[in-house]
């Protein structure tokens, strides 16, 4: 798929096949993100793979950044999946062995668990939306909620580093939502309120849920009970005015 968003630069997968791995076929699952300066700023790079494990990848990807920061200033993307195609056998050797199971959701890698707070402006196409965001956030195995108060609509999202990232192109750069005139349209309104790494006052929530509040206690709450009461009182009570 390619994007090309006004003023985030430009996001697009890549599939490739690398053969003559320990006598497995890897499919690795490429994204990235060319910010608007690109090339003089490195992508955003994220790794994805069935057949690798979650540390695998993350070695991949900082190769292939290693990589990019030779070729600054210069288009890149084409020569680093030469490289990838090349390499990634070297990449890997020097990790465990590939395994064809699905890495289960971990307690911790080497990034840690990140999270997310988004807030939207609004939502025309609802149920369409709502379905879209549960779609993303089971894909991309994040944990939390999205919330309802009044004219207040929250994402919070917790997961690893690069899913979090993942996760954000597809929020700019998908057609999520339909305008006034019904057409189907990008997320233009949303605002990232923080992201950060998990700290150990904070729980984990373990599923993603949509829930409505009537009020903003309520609201709170849910913060609260979280370990996020900071986070809360930073960023949502300006919210209301």
């Amino acid at each position: 798929f390619l994007y090309f968003p006004e003023t985030h630069g430009i996001s697009f997968r890549i599939h490739i096949n690398v053969k003559e791995l320990l006598d497995t076929d890897v499919l690795l699952k490429l994204l990235f993100h060319l910010p608007v300066n690109y090339p003089s700023t490195l992508p955003d790079i994220s790794v994805n793979s069935d057949q690798l494990t979650r540390a695998q990848c993350m070695d991949v990807k900082d190769k292939l950044l290693e990589q990019a920061k030779k070729h600054l200033s210069e288009p890149m993307v084409h020569d680093l999946i030469l490289w990838v195609q090349q390499h990634l056998k070297d990449v890997i050797k020097q990790s465990a062995t590939v395994c064809n199971k699905k890495p289960a959701l971990s307690k911790g890698t080497e990034d840690g668990i990140w999270m997310l707070l988004l807030h939207l402006d609004h939502m025309r196409a609802k149920a369409k939306y709502v379905k879209t965001v549960e779609k993303w956030a089971s894909n991309l195995r994040l944990t939390g909620r999205l919330m309802f108060m009044g004219k207040i609509i929250l994402i919070l999202l917790q997961g690893d580093r690069s899913s979090i990232k993942e996760y954000l192109i597809l929020q700019k750069t998908s057609k999520v939502d339909v305008d006034s005139g019904g057409k189907k349209c990008k997320e233009k309104m949303m605002s990232v309120l923080c992201e950060t790494e998990l700290q150990s006052q904070h729980k984990r929530f373990q599923t993603f849920e949509i829930k409505e509040y009537s009020a903003l206690e309520e609201l709170q709450k849910e913060f609260e009970v979280a370990g996020l009461k900071t986070l809360f009182s930073e960023f949502v009570p300006p919210l209301l005015k």
